[in-house]
């Protein structure tokens, strides 16, 4: 680069982007020109010593010596100090949790969009605690960057989508992503110690994705692979956004490891050598002890072809694993994926044709212009990515909002929705959804019955004061309010509500169901016991007159059975509603045989005189309650009945004179 070409940018309109790797830093200025991005200047260092392992770092004044270094290169070659910068957490440090979450719901009503995101967050804060339960450092951190649901399950069978279906009980199977806070938290004190305020955080597969995978492909499903040194590291895209990370602890040093054990090669030498397959057709090179080679590029991998296969087979494993099948396509970048036929392999496994597993280098990327020496090559994707983004971004990175009055930040690498807003503040997916009340399970004559709780009332969502759903986009500084769920009610019934829907008939005045040896748990109950979950409830059902009369012991073949004004036989067939009067078949007879004088009789009731009219038959106990206000159909308690001072039946006869009792004992 001359110095011209610097003198070309100023220090407001310079974009610093840094990429701290596993094994070096790499720092690029750049500066946006119209639609295009000019790439200025570029500096890369690695560390003399390990520093940072699978993308966290472990020491960060190491980290921050080199990436210091790289900073004053550029600085001295630019003229002037460089203040803020674009950075990229790493994709291997990401946590990823399967975890799978039901609920059941109103089968009567449609299933909507509200119920299915409630359903998420819970297995979302699912995921989380089966992730603060495997770490072992309780210090440790993890916040939600991305989510996919796997399967949905409707009454246990998979479904494509739950929205407008009904039934009893729905299911997700979720794959959420949690990145470490100490990840974010360790690069911002590295850049604290070099002088630099981060102005863009963003994720290294993002970054990656946003420049090897065109705008017009990202609503595809596509896989990212960015196979480096120790890892590789998976993103899956779909709808437009990175929807879950995986990552295959095998990578390029195996394959340099492979070299090394085949040739008898030291490490260094067995890497230079791996990094010029890609490069030349013929190489030669001497062992430890001497030995010189001289051996085509073809040679060389068939004799690593196992190791590759493995390395391809288990980054399909992954993708497989982590997408539910196969994507559409996958992109390979870093320096890894430029190892011969490993694309070929990886194709294979996947299921792919050949071609829709590709490598991308630098040349993809559009609307990139160097005026600087050209990177080429997979393994400055990121790199460049990340200054990219930033600039599609802009300050953005993080978003406030508040929920319930308290303050919360969003790692803004997608559209942010409601729902994101209450996974990040913690907010509990059960207090969204109201609780059904508990059902009643019991046993009525051996069958099961369940005598449900009420529906409640679900969560109102309010954004920016406007009732909202947890579906609605979300942008910087908007304010969430909650008003909680109020769970059901839990079922009660009294063993009075629950025989009621069972026939009833009206005996002699007195209205009766049409059942008999009520008992509850093998017990007499009275009629207002509350029902408890698990009781046994059993009767015998009255079908006909002969088993009425049975029940109250009176004798067929002396009375004479009336059923709605009709006399009828003892076989006659109870219904809904009946209404029953028994009569003495002698005292009826008496009664049309003889005349009688006095048109009414005087009895006492309760200590008061009460005339009844004679009728054109002898005058029976049940008469009384048509002259005498006595309620009998509010059971409280047992019904005594006496007649001059002894128990009575509805049937037996009365006459002038007589002394009556009737009142309720309490149990």
């Amino acid at each position: 680069m001359t110095d011209s070409t610097l003198t070309k940018i100023s220090p407001h309109e310079a974009i610093f982007s840094l990429d701290i790797g596993t094994k070096s830093v790499v720092g690029i200025i750049a500066k946006k020109e119209d639609e295009k991005f000019m790439v200025i200047d570029v500096e890369m260092m690695e560390y003399s010593s390990r520093a940072m392992y699978d993308g966290q770092i472990h020491d960060i004044d190491k980290v921050a010596q080199v990436a210091k270094k790289v900073k004053e290169k550029l600085e001295n070659r630019l003229g002037f100090k460089l203040t803020r910068v674009a950075i990229a957490a790493a994709g291997r440090a990401l946590k990823t949790c399967r975890v799978q979450v039901s609920r059941e719901i109103d089968s009567t009503k449609e299933i909507e969009q509200g119920t299915i995101n409630s359903l998420e967050i819970e297995g979302i804060q699912k995921a989380q605690e089966m992730l603060d339960n495997k770490i072992s450092s309780k210090d440790t951190k993890y916040y939600c960057v991305g989510y996919t649901v796997v399967n949905y399950y409707l009454d246990d069978n998979m479904i494509t989508s739950l929205k407008g279906h009904r039934g009893d009980k729905i299911q997700a199977d979720i794959l959420a992503t949690f990145l470490p806070h100490i990840v974010v938290d360790s690069l911002y004190s590295v850049m604290n110690k070099i002088g630099l305020e981060v102005i863009h955080l963003t994720l290294e597969p993002i970054a990656a994705i946003h420049v090897a995978i065109p705008p017009k492909l990202r609503l595809l499903n596509l896989a990212l692979v960015d196979i480096g040194a120790g890892t590789s590291d998976i993103a899956i895209t779909q709808d437009g956004t990175v929807v879950s990370y995986a990552m295959a602890s095998i990578a390029g040093d195996e394959i340099t490891e492979a070299i090394a054990k085949e040739f008898l090669l030291d490490f260094d030498t067995a890497e230079r050598l791996k990094v010029e397959l890609n490069k030349k057709d013929s190489h030669t090179f001497e062992d430890i002890v001497g030995i010189p080679y001289t051996m085509t590029t073809e040679e060389i991998v068939d004799k690593i072809a196992p190791v590759i296969e493995k390395l391809a087979f288990e980054i399909a494993e992954k993708v497989i694993q982590y997408n539910g099948k196969s994507p559409s396509a996958v992109f390979c970048i870093g320096g890894g994926s430029q190892i011969p036929t490993l694309t070929k392999y990886l194709a294979d496994k996947l299921g792919l044709r050949p071609e829709r597993v590709a490598i991308r280098g630098t040349e993809i990327i559009e609307n990139i212009e160097f005026l600087c020496k050209q990177l080429e090559g997979p393994e400055f994707i990121t790199p460049i990515g990340i200054g990219i983004i930033s600039v599609k971004d802009g300050d953005d990175n993080f978003i406030e909002i508040s929920v319930n009055e308290e303050l919360i930040k969003l790692f803004n690498t997608k559209k942010l929705f409601v729902s994101d807003a209450l996974i990040r503040a913690g907010i509990n997916a059960k207090r969204l959804i109201a609780r059904r009340g508990k059902n009643l399970n019991i046993y009525i004559n051996g069958q099961i019955k369940t005598i449900k709780g009420s529906f409640g009332e679900p969560a109102k969502i309010y954004l920016n004061g406007k009732l909202s759903s947890l579906d609605e986009e979300i942008n910087h500084k908007d304010q969430i309010k909650i008003e909680w769920a109020i769970d059901g009610v839990d079922a009660s019934i009294s063993l009075k509500d629950l025989i009621k829907d069972i026939n009833s008939i009206n005996f002699n005045g007195l209205d009766i169901h049409l059942m008999n040896k009520l008992l509850v748990n093998g017990k007499e109950v009275p009629m207002d016991y509350k029902i408890m979950d698990g009781d046994h409830i059993t009767f015998e059902e009255i079908h006909t007159v002969e088993e009425l009369l049975k029940r109250f012991n009176v004798d067929y073949q002396k009375t004479i059975v009336r059923v709605n004004g009709v006399e009828v036989e003892k076989a006659y067939r109870l219904k809904h509603k009946d209404e029953i009067v028994t009569l003495d078949r002698k005292a009826a007879v008496s009664v049309n045989e003889n005349k009688v004088e006095n048109n009414k009789i005087k009895v006492s009731i309760n200590g008061q005189a009460i005339e009844i009219p004679k009728k054109n038959r002898e005058l029976i106990f049940v008469d009384i309650f048509d002259y005498f206000d006595f309620d009998r159909t509010k059971v409280k308690g047992i019904l005594i009945m006496k007649l001059n001072g002894k128990k009575v039946g509805y049937t037996d006869p009365i006459k002038n004179g007589d002394d009556i009792e009737i009142y309720w004992k309490n149990n």
